[in-house]
């Protein structure tokens, strides 16, 4: 017995299943399930949803050039029976069924291909555009992520070096009496510095005046 295909979705309809609807001129559809059936009735084109041969096909999700789809084309001319050609039709059928399977085997993992390299462009372009929603990392996280940087041999941004020199400059600052160096270079070739006094220093000789007042 023929194994027909659904008139809307495109899955194959057994015999004894499904719904079979024949038009007012006589032109019948086949339906696998009744899912199919309402589709139809509402008159929804297979197109435009995505759980359609239609749309997969129209999408570039499944082949439709190819030759093994010839052998699966129905033809309504009469053959008269011949035993060995049914044999050999027999023996066709499962052969070009593995090789149909095959194709699309490769088909799939053509289409597939790059796949993840998009998806992690694409999120690394999210995390970049992002960055300032993500909460700090830890140190032993930082540490991780520059020993798999330096394993794939990636540039590493040090931010470690620059925190230890920032906290070198501030313990300078404290050791110093809150007082920091500036130099300038004037137009003319020569070099001129000066002392900047920082908040800090200003808050402490305050407080000093302070005390003064209050002793007095």
């Amino acid at each position: 017995m023929r194994i027909e295909d659904c008139s809307f979705c495109g899955r194959p309809a057994y015999p004894s299943k499904g719904i079979t609807f024949v038009r007012n001129d006589g032109k019948s559809f086949r339906f696998c399930r009744s899912k199919c059936n309402r589709n139809y009735k509402m008159k929804r084109n297979p197109r435009k949803l995505k759980w359609t041969k239609a749309y997969r096909r129209n999408a570039g999700k499944e082949m439709t050039v190819d030759s093994t789809l010839q052998f699966a084309a129905r033809r309504n001319e009469p053959v008269r029976y011949d035993r060995d050609l049914a044999a050999k039709t027999l023996a066709a059928i499962k052969r070009v069924s593995e090789i149909r399977a095959r194709r699309e085997r490769v088909f799939y993992k053509k289409r597939m291909a790059g796949k993840r390299e998009r998806e992690l462009a694409a999120a690394r372009k999210l995390v970049a555009e992002n960055e300032h929603l993500l909460p700090r990392l830890r140190g032993s996280e930082k540490k991780r992520l520059a020993e798999l940087a330096a394993e794939r041999g990636e540039d590493v941004v040090v931010e470690e070096e620059e925190q230890m020199l920032l906290a070198t400059r501030k313990n300078a600052v404290k050791a110093f009496g809150g007082e920091q160096r500036r130099v300038k270079v004037r137009v003319d070739g020569g070099v001129e510095e000066e002392i900047v006094r920082t908040i800090r220093e200003e808050v402490d000789e305050e407080d000093d005046d302070e005390d003064v007042d209050m002793e007095d």
